[in-house]
């Protein structure tokens, strides 16, 4: 959109986070739409839109206006093959990132104990070899670091984690698909079919495993809840562990995948602190926070109101569906100096809301750290000389939360 034409027509009444610029990048619209309005409704899609960082870290804190019970559910309707397909053998419910309290409270607490830091401790040196096994693969010449590194390495460490067998890898990435697209795009009707035929599966060997887990407990996440089952069947059910197993292995290793993307492309297309990296990789954790700052890989996430709601002096009725802007709060002036500007030397950084805020504070904020930390640790001292590819045409998955190159080709040397 022209400038001329900004000034007759602001860009929050035209906002559009499925339109293929936004989807090609997001950040020209959502600093405007920030310093144009701090709320309004989205007819393109049915929502209303939160801007400033003050407004959405309090809807994170205000749980009881702000309900997490959209935040799995499909941005649009579903064909009535997919909802045939779904009653049919799909049957999650709302446990962790879709649900509030106190049934939240209550799984969330048992959850913490399996993200204890003993079991994230436990998964490092784990981290360390499959990212090296990884690297050790790759050849000199072009490279698309996705299958080659960024979307294995969580894959494999998530599911690890919750303790799927190695052998069902190959199998659990292929029903993880376009999930996406399910829940927070807006996907043709041939599409929703063929994810929701995966989910489907994916649920069945979910429920499977959890039967398993219970006959057979072992030392992995699924296992510590299962524990937690025994003594107290009231603290968590089978069907909950089956929902919690399900879901966290979907977001433990797609927002990751994105989030490593993210900070390599970023780091490469800023090549003096790359090189400063390399030369000094203490640097890295700070690389990683302003990544998860300036471009994270959830950009925005879902609310709905129990009540009406003033926010900003825009009135927001109840029920409203809401679309909170990460992303533009992320480079909230107010809160980040040159926010436009990914330096991994500022010292605002840890202010960002990449990992949400209040009681649904992202449960493995810590994991994702290690794992991204890792990946640049270790890309920095095995290939401090490998470059972007110029002029590759990088693409998006088209969705309205989750953001990272679906390839990004590298010279690596």
């Amino acid at each position: 959109m022209a400038m001329t034409d900004m000034t007759s027509c602001p860009v929050h009444q035209s906002f559009d986070p499925l339109a293929e610029p936004y989807l090609a990048d997001p950040y020209p619209d959502l600093t405007a739409v920030r310093e144009e309005v701090p709320a309004f409704y989205a007819p393109s899609i049915d929502m209303w839109v939160i801007t400033r960082y003050d407004d959405i870290e309090s809807a994170f804190k205000d749980p009881g206006t702000f309900s997490a019970a959209v935040g799995q559910r499909p941005v649009f309707p579903l064909s009535d093959e997919a909802r045939a397909i779904i009653a049919g053998g799909f049957h999650a419910s709302p446990v962790m990132s879709d649900c509030d309290p106190p049934k939240h409270t209550r799984i969330r607490r048992h959850n913490l104990k399996g993200f204890s830091a003993r079991r994230v401790s436990v998964l490092e040196p784990k981290v360390w070899a499959k990212a090296t096994e990884l690297v050790d693969d790759i050849r000199p010449g072009r490279v698309d670091l996705v299958p080659a590194l960024t979307y294995p390495l969580p894959a494999y460490m998530i599911f690890t984690f919750i303790g799927f067998p190695d052998e069902d890898m190959d199998m659990l990435k292929s029903w993880c698909g376009n999930r996406i697209a399910f829940s927070w795009g807006r996907p043709s009707p041939e599409e929703q079919r063929e994810i929701a035929t995966n989910m489907v599966h994916y649920w069945r060997y979910c429920e499977e495993f959890v039967a398993k887990r219970a006959a057979d407990p072992v030392d992995d996440f699924t296992s510590d809840l299962i524990r937690i089952h025994r003594e107290d069947p009231e603290a968590i059910s089978l069907e909950e562990i089956t929902n919690v197993a399900y879901g966290l292995s979907f977001a433990g290793h797609e927002t990751t995948t994105n989030f490593t993307g993210n900070a390599i492309r970023q780091l490469l297309s800023h090549r003096e602190q790359w090189d400063a990296l390399c030369a000094d990789r203490t640097l890295v954790p700070a690389a990683v926070e302003e990544t998860l700052r300036y471009d994270s890989s959830i950009i925005a996430w879902r609310r709905i109101t129990t009540r009406p709601v003033t926010v900003g002096g825009v009135e927001i009725p109840a029920d409203a569906k809401i679309l909170l802007l990460l992303g533009a709060a992320n480079r909230d002036p107010k809160y980040f100096s040159a926010p436009e500007d990914y330096d991994i030397m500022r010292g605002d950084v840890r202010a960002h809301l990449a990992f949400g805020k209040g009681i649904h504070y992202c449960i493995g904020a810590a994991l994702a750290r290690m794992e991204a930390r890792i990946a640049l640790d270790l890309l920095a001292q095995r290939a401090p000389g490998m470059r972007l590819v110029e002029d590759q045409e990088l693409t998006f998955p088209a969705n309205v939360s989750f953001r990272g190159p679906r390839h990004l080709l590298v010279d690596w040397p």
